[in-house]
């Protein structure tokens, strides 16, 4: 009856690796030596030391990730800011339908005059804010 049960299908389990790591390889280092590599493998970025201990011995191309906090503190209070400024953009088209909704067409002219006045404002703050980001980018990003 189990028999039947697998009939037509694949066993399961996992696959077996095209090419398994059998082979085993021991060494040892000094206090020195063991925090040089432990910094090394910090520096790289890769999750598992055999990959890195790997990649070092036959020369692959190792990338170092440095993160920056300030510039991942940028990119979040940035991110804050946009989000901020979308449901402004949300507000301001919920604004505009409840005053031709709720006044005269003469009344919510006036509303959307000063409305376009502060929209002015926003869009020269934001012109400022993508000029500091420019040059945040420049100064700071490009090392």
């Amino acid at each position: 009856m189990d028999g039947e049960k697998y009939e037509g299908r694949k066993k399961p389990g996992r696959t077996p690796k095209a090419e398994p790591s059998i082979h085993r390889h021991v060494f040892r280092l000094t206090d020195r030596e063991n925090a040089k590599l432990l910094s090394l493998f910090e520096a790289s970025g890769i999750d598992n030391k055999a990959k890195f201990i790997i990649a070092r011995l036959f020369e692959k191309e190792l990338r170092t990730i440095r993160i920056d906090k300030g510039t991942v503190d940028f990119y979040m209070r940035l991110t804050n800011f946009y989000g901020q400024f979308r449901s402004i953009g949300v507000n301001y088209n919920q604004l505009v339908k409840l005053l031709y909704r709720h006044f005269s067409e003469k009344k919510a002219a006036a509303y959307l005059y000063k409305l376009e006045k502060q929209t002015a404002e926003m869009a020269s703050l934001c012109q400022k804010i993508i000029q500091l980001i420019q040059d945040f980018e420049e100064k700071f990003q490009k090392k």
